[in-house]
């Protein structure tokens, strides 16, 4: 998918310094919460249509029901994102899951940190450093741990 050169220069408007686009109020990270909430809003309509009753007379027993607020976190930082509810609560997003707090890819980021030999407090400081986001050393170990066994594995195989 390729952006009109127009549509860039509007959005870049406003940035002079590499501070505006990389910094706390960063354009990468407004852009990832406006995307992050319109595919949640095209899920929800998505979800709502395929409840429609068949017949014009029935009234549809599912509808919006607002929004809840979630904090994520990924490679722009935390933003904080809101889901939309539907009255019957059986909207299960897919973009960002139920429970989910990070986005697709920051575990990896984890992952790459840890097989380079950093201790969790310098995972912990590196991921601050990079992306302003504290991230607690448990969950740093969650998320190392849950491929431990496999990492284990792997260096136990018979070598052919």
């Amino acid at each position: 998918m390729t952006f009109q050169p127009e549509l860039l220069d509007q959005l870049l408007q406003g940035y002079k310094e590499p501070e505006d686009l990389l910094g706390e109020g960063r354009i990468l990270k407004q852009l990832t919460k406006a995307l992050v909430e319109r595919c949640l809003e095209a899920e929800m309509k998505t979800h709502l249509e395929a409840q429609k009753p068949q017949t014009q007379a029935a009234k549809p027993t599912n509808r919006r029901n607002g929004h809840s607020k979630k904090t994520i976190k990924g490679e722009f930082g935390e933003a904080e994102i809101a889901i939309p509810r539907d009255r019957n609560s059986e909207f299960e997003p897919l973009i960002v899951k139920k429970h989910q707090t990070r986005l697709d890819g920051f575990d990896d980021k984890i992952l790459t940190l840890y097989a380079r030999g950093m201790s969790t407090r310098d995972i912990q400081a590196q991921l601050q450093d990079l992306y302003g986001v504290e991230v607690s050393a448990g969950l740093i170990s969650n998320v190392t741990d849950a491929v431990e066994e496999e990492r284990k594995l792997w260096q136990n195989r018979p070598l052919e």
